[in-house]
């Protein structure tokens, strides 16, 4: 059956003219030539779907398209393409060739100066999938006060997809690495906001030591299949663990430094925190901010949705997920006292380095009325999830207070 052009993951955006557009709206779009380029109707927004994604993700923002993920949609372990939270900065490209494709190398640490097409990678390069946890930076923010500025993320601007592609130091090592290069940094394809060509909406790298990892991967397909428009096709960074900010999307570049990376959104307030504890509210300057490396260990309550009913005398079966940056979960606990005593879970072990683990438990509530489940993990190194807000920070980063939902017993 042929897909209809409005839910094919690079149709929309590719084939948005006013002919195209007017047969989704079933009318002609009057003044469609004034129409902003990446920009999605607003009765199709109503509709609460993103084409190629599914209809059930909350939009935040329609231009750059950002949109999260319900935490029952992350019940699968693997989770889906279509599912994966949409974090966007510009505006992704129309025009897509994956024939043509090209990534290039440079920087000033670079030993030579090197390109690839898709094919090249492919048949170049050994082949490897990982189950990697991508994470926004911002995830939690909505729960911050003073607010910070962005898009008010709750909980589901996470997911741990299977990813496809070749190691970037492979690539790297083919290229050649100087001995003074410390850092590396990305460009994509997408476009500025302001329609300037010589504006990058963003340009992130990471350090050396985590590109060199063997799960740092240039990909190319989710769970088997080519990577969502919304999600970087056709290729793109992933440095699971991470902030997903630094998974560079569209990609046709990166560069070798042997400086940290000065690109868009590196300096800053833009995905940096206070380096030392700061009051709410506080301004902190530049030079006090630190650049966000691997996220916090967190958990979600992925079964049931929070306000279920419960028949009293029946026990309640609860399940999630947890992940915890570079490092691994080790121990996960639910309460159901509002954290006065804790009861430890079934924790399964990752499918892979930097892929979140799945937990569940079965619950006996001891009576009719109102309870909350909450969640929390605890990392490899003894860290565990707080149970209120941690740390105020301007931009409203990091976030991984516990989880919780709520059950009526009746």
């Amino acid at each position: 059956m042929p897909q209809d052009p409005s839910k094919d993951r690079r149709g929309f955006l590719k084939k948005s003219t006013a002919a195209f557009l007017a047969s989704l709206l079933g009318a002609e779009m009057v003044f469609a030539e004034n129409f902003p380029s990446g920009l999605i109707p607003q009765t199709l927004l109503d509709e609460g779907e993103i084409p190629g994604k599914h209809p059930g993700l909350t939009i935040l923002n329609d231009r750059p398209v950002n949109a999260e993920t319900p935490p029952h949609l992350l019940d699968p372990l693997v989770t889906p393409a279509d599912v994966l939270f949409v974090r966007n900065n510009g505006i992704p490209p129309t025009e897509i060739d994956p024939q043509t494709w090209t990534l290039s190398f440079g920087g000033e640490s670079a030993g030579s100066k090197k390109s690839y097409t898709l094919a090249d990678l492919k048949s170049k390069f050994k082949n490897y999938t990982y189950q990697l946890t991508l994470e926004c930076g911002g995830n939690g923010r909505s729960e911050f006060n003073p607010p910070a500025k962005g898009n008010q993320w709750s909980t589901g601007a996470v997911g741990c997809p299977k990813w496809t592609g070749v190691r970037l130091k492979d690539v790297l090592e083919d290229v050649g690495v100087k001995s003074d290069a410390i850092y590396i940094g990305y460009y994509g394809k997408d476009s500025h906001l302001s329609g300037d060509p010589n504006k990058k909406p963003i340009s992130r790298g990471v350090p050396l030591s985590k590109a060199m990892e063997d799960e740092s991967l240039i990909a190319w397909a989710i769970n088997g299949e080519d990577l969502p428009l919304m999600n970087g096709y056709p290729l793109r960074l992933v440095f699971g663990g991470w902030p997903a900010s630094t998974s560079g999307k569209w990609l046709e570049k990166i560069v070798i430094r042997n400086k940290v990376h000065d690109g868009p959104k590196m300096g800053g307030s833009s995905y940096r925190v206070p380096c030392k504890p700061v009051a709410p509210g506080a301004k902190v300057a530049d030079e006090d901010m630190c650049i966000i490396e691997s996220m916090p260990v967190k958990s979600l309550i992925t079964y049931p949705k929070s306000g279920g009913m419960l028949t009293a005398g029946k026990s309640l079966e609860v399940r999630g997920k947890a992940w915890a940056g570079d490092l691994e979960v080790s121990d996960m606990e639910i309460s159901i006292d509002f954290g006065a005593s804790w009861q430890q879970v079934k924790l399964e072990k990752p499918a892979n380095r930097l892929a979140w683990q799945a937990w569940s438990s079965r619950i006996q509530f001891p009576g009719k009325g109102y309870y909350e489940v909450w969640a929390r993990a605890t990392d490899s190194k003894g860290q565990k999830q707080p149970m209120v807000l941690p740390g105020w920070n301007p931009k409203g980063y990091l976030n991984n207070a516990c989880h919780r939902i709520a059950i009526k017993v009746v």
